[in-house]
């Protein structure tokens, strides 16, 4: 029973922590819409990849729906296989968490508190995936992997910036 206590401590914390990632109110949360068409996803993903070419990194780039379901996956040659898998973390948690991996990575970074951001299951707190935004509502998401942290968020942009 204590360990139960204590899991259950470990947990408010862990959602306390969470919600100062919210935005200030919850009328600023982003409604889920329909999800991603794949013809919006390839279009997300060529984007991206795009951008990826013209700064010569090797990426790769996911597209989830709102639920975190793969839509669209690319990998470009020379790409790392690692970056496969992270790419699709990074979508998914993005879109699960209506906002994108920066905000976890910035809140890792700033220390104590934000260390138990590390606890949230499928948050990955490496930038790169960015919710994908339509008429106000989240139909997927886009995530991308290969280069460092700056240079996957740059990437993941440039796909979420042709659907707005």
């Amino acid at each position: 029973m204590p360990l139960l206590k204590h899991a259950s401590v470990g947990i408010a914390l862990t959602i306390a922590v969470f919600a100062q990632t919210q935005p200030a109110t919850q009328n600023n949360v982003i409604p889920y819409g329909a999800p991603v068409s794949i013809e919006v996803a390839k279009k997300a993903a060529a984007s991206a990849i795009a951008e990826a070419r013209k700064n010569n990194w090797a990426m790769a780039v996911a597209i989830v729906d709102g639920a975190g379901y793969l839509v669209y996956f690319e990998r470009m040659p020379g790409t790392q296989l690692g970056s496969v898998e992270i790419a699709i973390e990074k979508a998914k948690s993005a879109a699960l968490f209506r906002r994108p991996t920066k905000v976890f990575q910035d809140a890792v970074a700033a220390g104590g508190a934000g260390l138990r951001m590390l606890g949230l299951t499928g948050a990955v707190p490496v930038e790169g995936g960015i919710p994908l935004v339509t008429d106000g509502k989240i139909e997927g998401a886009i995530g991308a992997s290969g280069g460092t942290s700056d240079q996957d968020g740059v990437t993941a942009q440039a796909g979420a910036a042709v659907i707005k």
